[in-house]
């Protein structure tokens, strides 16, 4: 079943995780999204997460879960950038990927069933 999350970035230019080779490199809406959907289809943002920890054997492997299906748009509302992901990943597994890439520049608006 999928869900849909509406997430805020308040302040896009600050949508940056703490290492650069894992963040949002991203400066619009369009682009954004494409980074957050990649990262949600495929294991590559994972795995590139997963290879720098101290022991990447340890990483529990459920964190590499993918949703080839998933779907983000981006749309730009004044100062701010909206992303609207549809996803059936679960809330834990969004919440991990948008922590590397946006850090804490984002906020969680609202859930609901897709």
């Amino acid at each position: 079943m999928a869900t849909r999350y509406h997430i805020t970035l308040p302040e896009p230019a600050l949508a940056r995780g703490t290492n650069p080779a894992l963040s949002f490199s991203a400066q619009g809406a369009d682009t954004f999204a494409e980074q957050l959907q990649a990262a949600l289809r495929s294991d590559a943002l994972f795995e590139r997460w997963r290879s720098a920890q101290e022991d990447p054997d340890a990483v529990d492997p459920t964190l590499g879960a993918t949703d080839p299906d998933a779907t983000v748009q981006g749309m730009q509302d004044d100062l701010h950038i909206d992303l609207i992901v549809v996803t059936s990943l679960p809330g834990d597994i969004l919440r991990q990927r948008m922590r590397l890439l946006a850090g804490s520049g984002w906020q969680l608006r609202d859930v609901s069933r897709a």
